[in-house]
């Protein structure tokens, strides 16, 4: 549980308020109230919390001396003005950063998200029984926020079941934007770390440089096939042996189906594998409806260029009687990620604090 306590300096600051949490110490707005923690990361410690002034549940997420990685700097940053512009009922929603007392020494930066009960990832493991319906629901859902965040340029880069939150009443929300990128178009390279390896699609495992919405669209049917089947569908141990169970599953590709792979030596390693015939995926799930099966073959499509896209997905005789193109608009404008990686710590702490400002103008004048 939350203890008040006093400031590790014994000075309290004006408008703050001190408590701990799982060997953390919380430096928050006194209008946040901390109830508990409830998860823990290498980013640091989230609690759940009231806000008094309008007395509703928040999540406060505290990331610890964020100036420390400057990767991870960036990656906050890049999340922060990304949640600024997007706002659709599937993605989570950021009410409010907290402003540090002093805008050029601070080293910790506190988010406040809509509160949400869990994450598809534990439920996956748990031993609550997922309907067609469950499944069907949590696919939409999952497919109209990602067709928002295309639709402004964005792609997620990072989605598992772990960045999809979930609520009692089974409302899903996309989260964890740390990753995003604006999509480039043909052409153009993006070529860092992306995607958690079981969630990785066959272009991003051979290192193609040029990718798109597509990779989001296979890291959708790796959860789908997940929630059927409440284990990965690709649990690889390393980037190769990843390559080797898709391989396995989707059987061996056509010469016509290699022809994305830019790199002569990724496309020499799958000529190389032993012939598979592949495993149809109505056997790896015999109890899933048929057209639950359909479309998560559309999505597992070893070739980007043939994979269905988001809206082709929403599209699909399974998702019918849920999807309505009148009440799924796309996002107003599309949202510039573009962040020079090679920015130092002053200017990504200034781009935070402006940031920050967005949600408290009063602060514009504040003392720096």
């Amino acid at each position: 549980m939350a203890t008040l306590v006093e400031s590790s300096n014994g000075t309290r600051q004006r408008g703050k308020h001190y408590y701990t949490m799982w060997q953390t110490l919380f430096e928050i707005d006194t209008k946040y109230i901390p109830i508990k923690p409830i998860g823990r990361g290498a980013y640091g410690v989230v609690c759940s919390s009231i806000n008094m002034e309008t007395n509703e549940k928040v999540a406060i997420k505290k990331i610890n001396n964020v100036f420390d990685n400057r990767v991870d700097a960036l990656r906050t940053l890049r999340e922060l003005k990304l949640l600024r512009h997007v706002r659709h009922e599937n993605v989570i929603a950021l009410k409010d950063i907290m402003m540090p007392i002093y805008r050029e020494t601070f080293k910790d930066v506190y988010l406040v998200y809509e509160l949400m009960d869990t994450d598809l990832h534990q439920i996956i493991k748990s031993s609550q029984t997922l309907s067609n319906d469950h499944c069907k629901y949590f696919l939409f859902q999952l497919l109209r926020g990602l067709k928002y965040l295309h639709s402004a340029n964005i792609l997620h880069r990072d989605l598992k079941p772990g960045n999809l939150l979930v609520n009692a009443n089974c409302d899903l929300k996309i989260c964890d934007f740390g990753l995003a990128r604006t999509s480039k178009g043909n052409g153009e390279f993006m070529t860092e770390y992306v995607v958690t390896r079981w969630y990785r699609a066959p272009e991003l495992l051979l290192c193609c440089d040029n990718y798109g919405t597509s990779i989001d669209v296979w890291s959708v049917g790796c959860i789908f096939a997940e929630v059927l089947g409440r284990r990965p569908i690709f649990p690889g141990t390393e980037c190769l042996d990843q390559l080797k169970l898709i391989i396995n599953v989707l059987g061996s590709q056509q010469e016509a189906d290699l022809q994305f792979i830019d790199n002569p030596k990724a496309r020499r390693y799958i000529r190389s594998l032993p012939y598979s015939r592949g495993i149809h995926l109505s056997h790896l799930y015999p109890l899933a409806d048929p057209l639950a099966i359909d479309l998560l073959q559309r999505m597992l499509v070893f070739d980007p260029t043939k994979r269905i896209t988001v809206t082709e997905a929403l599209q699909h005789p399974y998702l019918s009687d849920l999807y309505d193109p009148r009440q799924n608009p796309p996002a107003q404008v599309p949202v510039n990620l573009d962040i020079d990686e090679n920015l130092g710590e002053k200017m990504i702490r200034e781009m935070m604090w402006n940031e920050m400002i967005h949600y408290h103008p009063e602060a514009v004048y504040a003392n720096s």
